[in-house]
């Protein structure tokens, strides 16, 4: 457990982890390529090491360097090895729905695992897509969530329908498959699909490694077969979620941090945070070597967070702080996150003496003057980080497990206490 000492912050800068879920993403990309590939400013986390480690399973061999955030990637060519034992990755939900899918291009049965949490989030959405496409693909609980079974060998490819409605990350698995594959796939997406920019960034890092995907909005995409990704070097920019804590912080301190390294120009979606922040009182500025936030008096808004899921925890701390309530709206699937997050929020938000109400899609923060408590994290590294932020103002506050950051930034602390 650790307790936060309240402080007076002035001005900081500071600098984060490169993004999880490009990371993801490029590491996957990387061991579908033949030849080597060199990964720059990458995330060393939980997480990461789960995916680098299910592609080592795969046939991939990963040199990793972490005190230069670096992997060199030698890819199988869309050649998967049979996988000589299950396939265990905890609680990273983004690890088991993007490599489901992948397993497909492989041969012979592929098991995959995970925690107790892990083994209540909803996978049936991609397994009964797979199937459609002729894929083996069960829950071995027949309940829609891990342990699954994927069949490989049996993929030519061909028109799919999906839900998304509780995952995008269900559609990115399909498309990160989709080039290998003979004949293509053509996705009509029926439902969502929800957090969009990570499918626009799923686009993104294939685009950079030389594969086509023609689409119309977010509802239909269609990906020629017998792509290939490209080898080469490809960097890592940091990750916005991560620092949506230390621009949070600013706004409940009403100081002024930079976090470095971060453009306007960037594909991630939760960059949109700092707007979310200025309209709640909040100045931003943009230099070449980063975007600032300074905070003021806080007041509460409206706002859809369907496209930004992973802040929301982050700003119902802000807007503990903040004048009046403060609605999010489009979050039900938080749910199916690490911990169902708007429930742990809430209750979480309750002991520190602050209203907060969850409807079926949104939760409603009204804003007042927080006390110290205990918070229990519920194993997910999102809860922890944003209730260290109201630590900042208040004493009191104590955060269980506090290493359960390890999962997304496993320096959090070390930067988190080098604001000054």
């Amino acid at each position: 457990m650790l307790e936060i000492t309240p402080k007076t912050l002035t001005r900081s800068a500071v600098r984060v982890p490169g993004s999880k879920s490009f990371t993801h993403r490029v590491l996957i990309a990387a061991a579908l390529a033949e030849g080597e590939s060199h990964i720059e400013g990458a995330l060393f986390s939980r997480d990461t090491e789960l995916t680098a480690a299910a592609l080592t399973q795969f046939g991939a061999k990963i040199k990793a360097d972490a005190e230069k955030f670096s992997f060199a990637v030698k890819g199988t060519g869309g050649s998967l090895l049979p996988a000589a034992t299950d396939i265990f990755l905890e609680n990273s939900g983004t690890s088991m729905r993007l490599l489901a899918a992948i397993a497909a291009l492989g041969q012979g049965d592929y098991i995959f695992d995970g925690s107790e949490r892990m083994r209540q989030r909803p996978m049936a959405e991609l397994l009964t897509a797979l199937t459609q496409l002729g894929i083996p693909a069960k829950s071995l609980q027949d309940n829609g969530c891990p342990p699954i079974r994927i069949g490989g060998g049996f993929v030519t490819g061909g028109p799919v329908a999906i839900d998304c409605g509780i995952s995008s990350q269900y559609l990115s698995g399909l498309l990160l498959m989709a080039p290998l594959t003979r004949d293509g796939l053509e996705i009509e997406v029926i439902k969502g699909p929800v957090s969009r920019p990570y499918v626009d960034l799923t686009l993104s890092v294939m685009q950079r490694f030389g594969v086509e995907v023609e689409h119309q909005g977010y509802t239909y995409f269609r990906v020629s077969g017998g792509q290939s990704y490209q080898s080469g070097n490809y960097a890592v920019e940091p990750d916005c979620s991560q620092a949506g804590y230390f621009w949070a912080a600013a706004a409940i301190s009403g100081s002024e941090i930079k976090v470095l390294g971060i453009n306007q120009d960037s594909d991630q979606g939760d960059l949109g945070f700092i707007r979310v922040l200025e309209k709640m009182g909040c100045q931003l500025s943009f230099t070449t070597d980063g975007i600032t936030v300074t905070g003021g008096p806080l007041k509460a808004i409206t706002v859809d967070m369907g496209d930004m899921p992973d802040l929301v925890p982050t700003l119902a701390v802000v807007a503990a702080f903040a004048e009046g309530t403060t609605l999010m709206t489009n979050v039900a699937h938080l749910r199916a996150k690490e911990s169902d997050r708007l429930a742990a929020v809430a209750s979480e938000l309750s002991k520190i003496g602050i209203k907060a109400e969850c409807g079926p899609d949104s939760i409603a923060v009204t804003g007042g003057r927080p006390t110290g408590a205990q918070i229990k994290t519920y194993d997910d590294h999102r809860i922890a980080m944003s209730f260290s932020l109201a630590g900042l103002r208040i004493p009191g506050i104590k955060i269980e497990d506090e290493d359960c950051v390890g999962k997304s930034f496993p320096n959090y602390w070390s930067v988190f206490n080098s604001l000054n």
